[in-house]
């Protein structure tokens, strides 16, 4: 954690002590950018994980964020496709890793619906 986010993590702490319903602080914009993030991801029903250590998850709480199943989780794991660590006998998955996961899936669904598109529009079935 940087010295900023040191610093406006105690700004909370001690506008949070007040007691009140509502506080005012000032916070560096790097910290409110990702209060930012955090809230748009909330209002849009998304869900958020917050971990401590090495933002690292396990496959339950990474099925949760990949919209899949654990036993298809552990089947990227086998299969190399995710990067994990052994913790004793338990899986670990970085958080970057899922992420890095859930971009190239984006990826390749939105290039399959392109391709998808195209062959619909050559065939001519559209409306």
């Amino acid at each position: 954690m940087t010295s900023v986010l040191v610093g406006d993590a105690q700004a909370v702490h001690a506008a949070l002590a007040t007691g009140k319903d509502r506080v005012q602080l000032s916070l560096a914009r790097e910290t409110a950018e990702m209060i930012a993030r955090w809230l748009d991801a909330e209002a849009g029903g998304q869900q958020v994980v917050a971990t401590k250590g090495l933002r690292e998850v396990s496959p339950a709480e990474a099925a949760s964020m990949m919209g899949m199943s654990r036993s298809q989780v552990h089947k990227l794991l086998d299969d190399g496709i995710v990067p994990f660590r052994m913790v004793g006998s338990h899986h670990r998955i970085r958080l970057d890793a899922i992420n890095a996961w859930l971009e190239l899936e984006d990826a390749r669904q939105g290039k399959a619906m392109a391709e998808l598109v195209a062959l619909q529009n050559e065939l001519g079935l559209t409306e």
